[in-house]
């Protein structure tokens, strides 16, 4: 099994290298309009530019969306029907022309996909609480001067049609063995996400940790495990530190990334070297808790009534019985700006032993254990 990764430092308004429905999801996180990190970016263009100079918040607002609304027509372009995109967007809070307020992007984007087609499914709110006791806006304790926080961003889900059909055997083998555990559907598909911690940036480069927003690695693999197939291709338009691309190579998955910085190519490229390790380790965490929560299970004397045909240990329903991992082994650049990886891919056996668990250790990347005694 191999999967192939793409990265083009281009602008994601025409995606002319992506083809027409060859996209199954996309996964993304685009710059915040009205947060002032992102003012050089939307500010190229010099209408809003001049709103800024004026202090027109509104009109700065519209026609910075304006500029991502070209990408949302690119992603109904190129995904396939059933197609699912996920935006991972804040809303922003500003003053302006001496009037505080809040701008809200995810109710502008939502909007915007709405009018290109596309079926808003139920989204997630990321809870990205702080104890911090100066968290408050506002002239705290004397009201009405006091703003409520803003705690959480929003993960927007849309597809693009109906369901999304799997029509020949092949396709319905390849979903079930892409299905995900009991326990990791019941945490994933909450709709308010508290267990994801934003991520520091890794890069040395302080003006260029500062042009990033990357989300939590946890963030896309979640998200590519939960609406995608194993060889499926996945996109993010705004790819910046290359997170996507990482958590589509972990989970088994193509991707194509766009990045209008150039600045970023030397960082998504030495990560590159670190991927499988960090593949491995998340993949090898996912049986781990498996294996301690059937223990849990167990233990309070509940029933397990089913068996994973591929490693033989107990999962709760029987749409986990083919569930399978495959396990990043290698990474090659093979051009600039591409990267194949190859698995280790355990196989339903005919009989007589399960497949072992790869043991998911930096210290013995190679090494198997049964999961379960």
């Amino acid at each position: 099994m191999v999967t192939h990764h793409l990265t083009h430092f281009d602008d994601a308004e025409k995606m002319n290298d992506v083809a027409t429905r060859s996209v199954h999801l996309v996964v993304t996180s685009p710059p915040y309009p009205m947060i002032e990190m992102w003012d050089p970016l939307f500010c190229r263009q010099a209408a809003t530019r001049e709103a800024m100079d004026n202090q027109a918040g509104m009109r700065a607002f519209e026609l910075m969306h304006r500029q991502l609304d070209r990408v949302w027509e690119e992603l109904y372009r190129v995904l396939v029907p059933g197609g699912i995109a996920c935006i991972n967007i804040g809303d922003a809070t500003r003053t302006m022309g001496g009037q505080f307020s809040i701008y809200p992007n995810h109710s502008r984007i939502l909007s915007r996909m709405l009018d290109l087609g596309f079926s808003n499914l139920p989204n997630i709110l990321w809870r990205k609480q702080t104890n911090a006791p100066n968290k408050f806006m506002g002239s705290g304790m004397m009201p009405p001067g006091a703003y409520v926080t803003l705690e959480h961003e929003h993960i927007l889900i849309f597809r693009k049609g109906g369901k999304r059909l799997f029509n020949t055997r092949a396709e319905k083998a390849n979903r079930r063995q892409s299905a995900y555990f009991w326990e990791e559907r019941n945490q994933w598909f909450s709709d308010v996400w508290m267990d994801l911690k934003g991520t520091r940036q890794k890069t040395g480069d302080r003006q260029l940790r500062q042009r990033s927003g990357a989300f939590p690695f946890e963030l896309p693999y979640r998200l590519i495990s939960m609406f995608s197939v194993m060889g499926d291709t996945v996109l993010d338009p705004f790819l910046g530190t290359g997170t996507t691309l990482f958590a589509a190579a972990t989970a088994g998955r193509n991707s194509v990334g766009y990045e209008t910085d150039d600045a970023f190519r030397p960082l998504i490229e030495e990560q590159c070297k670190g991927a499988i390790e960090q593949g491995r380790q998340r993949i090898g965490q996912r049986f781990e808790n498996h294996r301690q929560f059937i223990g849990d299970r167990e233990t309070a004397g509940k029933a397990v009534k089913h068996i994973n045909r591929v490693y033989g240990f107990p999962v709760i329903t029987r749409q986990e019985s083919e569930l399978m991992i495959p396990l990043p082994a290698t990474v090659e650049q093979t051009q600039p700006g591409r990267f194949s990886v190859t698995y280790d891919r355990p196989e339903v056996p005919a009989g007589g032993q399960p497949a072992s668990v790869p043991k998911a250790s930096p210290s013995e990347p190679t090494g198997q254990l049964p999961l379960f005694d």
